[in-house]
């Protein structure tokens, strides 16, 4: 029974190929093989095997120095390229291995741009030779992981219904009611569908993972805010809100809209509480311990430097923000 080509046997190994390409570079065996600091013979019976198990003739032996034949001329155009993206290869397999990589592009959700990019930028610079850091929405940035085109996400997902992931939980932070400060504050959900009408809701919108469990939110306690104002980002619904809006929203985006909290409020939610979960998702064990790790260093960025900040700018609300228990941890 013939073979299928995908089961034909190899008509050489990279090691072969490397004697080979030697070879060609100083025009002899016996140069070769002092510039590999091989015996002549290990030279002759390499480039004898790959031409037996090949059926062509690599060199001319005839002229000296030697000479490739046609034949040799196009494996050496392949024998570089292989050789040399096998080098590359064994030196990212070793990057990896000592928590290094070369490329990894990132997805960070808008919300989190702020908080996060100064130690994420730092980190990155530390543990990679190129990296892509891309904002936008976890939707968004989901989609791009799953085909490939990013590689970790920092967002308000952890895609539990989805095989082959590693998951980092960072954080969880209470939604707040943002209001201008000349209104007076609902003491419950219908007190907030009252003030709608001098005051009007402005959403986030649903292409927007926090978009979307507002809704579920306002669904589930049976508040229906006619249309209006809808935003991606935190900045839209910010400024929305000086304009005389109220809105739910985090306290990580309004970090990231500098926290100017100058004639507006932020109140607990009048009715039920709610919370979005951050983490950090990278596909399965593919980058070694750099997503773990990237999860301790924004988790102590977040503890140390961004909620300090928030604790005293939003000093009646407690906590501002839990620490996940996991962050830092094992993925699942």
């Amino acid at each position: 029974m013939a073979r299928s080509p995908g089961h034909q046997p190899l008509p050489f190994d990279l090691q072969s190929l490397a004697v080979f390409v030697a070879v060609c570079e100083h025009g002899s065996m016996a140069s070769a093989a002092r510039h590999l600091g091989v015996s002549q013979p290990a030279v002759s019976q390499a480039i004898g095997e790959i031409e037996a198990k090949a059926g062509v003739m690599l060199f001319d032996r005839g002229v000296r120095p030697l000479a490739v034949t046609a034949a040799g001329a196009v494996l050496r155009q392949s024998a570089l390229t292989l050789t040399s993206e096998a080098r590359q290869t064994a030196n990212r397999l070793r990057e990896v291995h000592a928590g290094r990589v070369g490329l990894i592009r990132v997805g960070v959700v808008d919300s989190l741009m702020r908080a996060t990019l100064p130690a994420l930028s730092r980190f990155l610079s530390e543990r990679t030779s190129h990296a892509i850091v891309y904002s936008g929405l976890t939707e968004s940035h989901a989609s791009a992981l799953f085909s490939r085109q990013l590689d970790i996400i920092v967002g308000v997902s952890d895609f539990e219904d989805v095989n082959g992931l590693d998951r980092f939980p960072l954080a969880r932070e209470p939604y707040l009611l943002l209001l201008p400060e000349s209104q007076k504050v609902p003491k419950t959900p219908q007190d907030m569908l009252l003030l709608s009408r001098a005051c009007p809701f402005v959403r986030f919108s649903l292409r927007s993972r926090t978009g979307q469990e507002i809704e579920r939110y306002l669904r589930r306690i049976k508040l229906d805010f006619p249309p209006g104002l809808e935003f991606d980002a935190p900045y839209g619904v910010f400024a929305a809100c000086r304009q005389g809006a109220m809105a739910i929203t985090t306290p990580l985006c309004l970090f990231e809209c500098a926290l100017d909290l100058a004639g507006l409020r932020c109140v607990p939610l009048p009715g039920p509480k709610m919370g979005r979960h951050l983490t950090i998702v990278a596909r399965e064990r593919e980058f070694g311990s750099l997503p773990r790790d990237l999860s301790s260093v924004l988790g102590a960025t977040l503890r140390t430097e961004v909620i300090p900040v928030l604790n005293q700018a939003l000093d009646r609300i407690e906590p501002v923000i839990n620490m996940a228990s996991r962050a830092g941890g094992e993925g699942t």
